[in-house]
């Protein structure tokens, strides 16, 4: 039994032990509903891209809502575990944290090492969208016509893998090729964007995936900070038999 003057020092100890894990736990919270708006605005901004990839990538933005919700209600026992100064809650709060770190950790190494395999596929996916585009609204060829729309590009590498296509040999260009509104890319060849959207795409999904892993990666390191403050709190809360009054 720890002697009361040892109480009376350590107290000051676990109170600010237990502010600086109250205002983390609170900015960890905040987090995750950063991670969560990134995910909904990677499900609607895009939507497009992640579509000419294989299904697993169409998950990704699923995976950062999962993720920013686990950590708004993990942050949300935590600010909880803290306020009671409960030894055992603390502990489980170290793990989870621990269990998310290195959840996150795994998953940004296999996107590291896989990125040049993402470029294969939406290359590989596109192409095969242009050959199989039909006009008629399925969400393959759809997403073909958004991305040269709000790319101002036609085709993959450039417009002329139209002339590969059954729908060019049936119709001519199609309209999400056009340079301006009012063409007719059938009539008006000269009036058809010539670059391709490969590389446009590539540059926006290294760009907008670059911000979603900064992010992501951020998150993970921060998490170490919470690990240990709550295991201390946690330790000292044991050792000295804190009791709050």
């Amino acid at each position: 039994m720890a002697s009361p003057s040892r109480r009376l020092q350590t107290k000051p100890v676990i109170t600010c032990f237990k502010s600086v894990l109250l205002i983390y736990t609170f900015i960890f919270w905040i987090t995750g509903v950063i991670l969560l708006a990134v995910g909904i605005w990677g499900k609607v901004s895009l939507d497009n891209y992640f579509s000419l990839l294989n299904e697993k990538a169409t998950n990704v933005p699923f995976v950062l809502i999962g993720t920013g919700t686990v950590i708004i209600l993990l942050g949300t026992f935590g600010c909880f575990a803290t306020c009671r100064a409960s030894a055992w809650m603390l502990k489980l709060y170290a793990m989870f944290l621990t269990l998310i770190f290195l959840v996150e950790l795994v998953a940004a190494i296999v996107g590291f090492v896989f990125r040049h395999e993402i470029k294969a596929s939406f290359k590989s996916n596109y192409e095969k969208a242009l050959k199989q585009y039909n006009a008629t609204g399925d969400y393959r060829s759809d997403a073909v016509d958004k991305i040269q729309n709000t790319l101002h590009c036609c085709g993959a590498t450039n417009f002329r893998d139209w002339e590969k296509t059954d729908y060019f040999i049936e119709k001519g260009f199609p309209k999400s090729c056009c340079k301006v509104e009012d063409c007719s890319p059938q009539r008006d060849a000269d009036k058809v964007n010539s670059e391709g959207c490969f590389i446009k795409v590539m540059t926006i999904i290294e760009s907008e995936m670059g911000v979603v892993a900064g992010i992501s990666f951020g998150v993970a390191c921060f998490q170490v900070i919470g690990i240990f403050l709550a295991y201390c709190l946690s330790r000292a809360i044991t050792n000295n038999q804190y009791e709050i009054v």
